[in-house]
């Protein structure tokens, strides 16, 4: 049960919220985010080997990120929050150093596993630092704003990315990736950690328990509490369809007939339009579920009649869907959290991520498919349409008051079910 303090200690939660928005800028101002498929063209591979090359990402985030989310609930998630960058630097040290398929391969393999170390590490500190300071009730809007600080990161690597490459070529775009990791590390030392005693759980606590202890507890949580596992499939299909979507952006700006230099500036929109979405985490966790559903509604129609209209204005249309999409997948997690009870919070978060991820790789394969068969645009509102189908299946089963986010303050007051 989540316990709400009479008082917040302001400056205990600055704290927590300006190193938690300083971490999420620097491990996303990455140089060598918008050129590394440009470096691994440079350096002669073939798009089957890129493409090769991405399977063996994926593969990696699947693969390493349950673990390290039962990790986390073992021992201290700010250290794993400071390895997790260091990890991902050395594979872009040794992209640049060594640039061949071999070190790519490696790279993504220690790139994978580091944003597997952040994932359920991160959202379980910050919700229980929240809860220790009574604060829980602000997590939605915290997480919003940490994706938007991460969307800015972004934004403007893609803004120094061009200059920096010509100033230096891609050993200097490197060194700056790197050095950023190193900087986010530093701050993820900031990190207020104060995880409770076992002989202070509470009764639903699953105490001091080992790696594989913690993990079964996770994974039996999921499995036999209907709650939990509708968040976590709802934080699932919520985030993996325009996640997946958002790599076919760039084929969608060229098939407005726009040329290849204008591509950014559309892409750009885009991103705005999340930005803004992050913001609105305040605004949208008072809303109940018909304002969810909704909410997903805008999604789908907003996707598929952006790519349909097949001309630039449709990405005004396309990121008012993305920032939509953006506030969607932060209530859902925000649900997510306000569900979970017990010492594997890391480890079911980390279950929530893998399910994205497989939903993001079946995404891609159906997509391609689907382009093959009637063209981009039709794919991309076809792949958009679950978010229609999930807004209907949230308003049919209203009779159940766990089956939609009703809003993270509820959750908050309920605790988890």
């Amino acid at each position: 049960m989540i316990h709400i303090a009479s008082r917040v200690p302001e400056p205990a939660v600055r704290r927590l919220t300006a190193t938690l928005y300083g971490y999420a800028f620097l491990s996303d101002l990455v140089l060598l985010y918008p050129l590394y498929v440009v470096f691994f063209a440079d350096t002669g591979l073939s798009v089957g080997q890129i493409s090769s090359l991405f399977v063996i990402w994926s593969a990696a985030g699947i693969l390493f990120e349950v673990p390290s989310g039962a990790w986390a609930d073992v021992v201290s998630r700010r250290l794993l929050l400071c390895l997790a960058p260091l990890v991902s630097a050395a594979g872009f040290a040794l992209w640049v150093l060594v640039p061949s398929y071999p070190a790519f391969a490696l790279g993504f393999l220690l790139w994978g596993a580091g944003g597997a170390l952040v994932s359920g590490a991160l959202e379980a500190l910050v919700w229980t630092e929240l809860d220790r300071l009574g604060a829980v009730d602000r997590y939605a809007r915290v997480l919003g704003r940490s994706r938007t600080a991460g969307v800015l990161g972004v934004v403007l690597s893609g803004v120094l990315a061009g200059p920096v490459l010509a100033a230096g070529g891609y050993p200097v775009v490197g060194a700056a990736s790197v050095l950023a990791c190193l900087l986010a590390a530093a701050v993820a030392a900031r990190f207020p950690e104060h995880r409770p005693a076992p002989d202070a759980a509470g009764p639903d606590d699953d105490g001091d328990l080992g790696w594989w202890d913690t993990l079964r507890a996770g994974v039996a949580q999921v499995r036999t509490r209907p709650p939990v596992r509708a968040a976590v499939l709802l934080v699932a299909v919520v985030a993996a369809d325009w996640g997946a979507l958002d790599e076919y952006t760039p084929l969608l700006a060229l098939d407005t007939g726009v040329g290849a230099q204008a591509v950014p500036l559309l892409l750009l929109l885009l991103w705005a339009g999340v930005t803004v979405g992050g913001l609105l985490a305040p605004v949208g966790e008072r809303w109940g579920s018909r304002g969810y559903a909704a909410l997903l509604g805008l999604v789908g129609v907003g996707l598929a009649g952006g790519a349909l209209l097949r001309h630039p204005a449709g990405f005004a249309l396309l990121a008012v869907a993305f920032g939509a999409a953006q506030l969607a997948t932060v209530l859902a997690d925000a649900r997510l959290q306000g569900r979970i009870s017990g010492g594997s919070r890391a480890t079911v978060t980390s279950l929530a991520g893998m399910a994205t991820d497989m939903l993001i790789i079946v995404t891609y394969a159906g997509y391609g498919l689907l382009a093959t068969v009637a063209g981009n645009a039709v794919a991309f509102a076809l792949t958009a349409a679950a978010y229609l189908v999930v807004a209907l299946v949230l308003v049919t089963r209203r009779r159940r008051r766990t089956a939609v986010p009703t809003g993270v303050a509820a959750a908050v007051t309920r605790g988890p079910d």
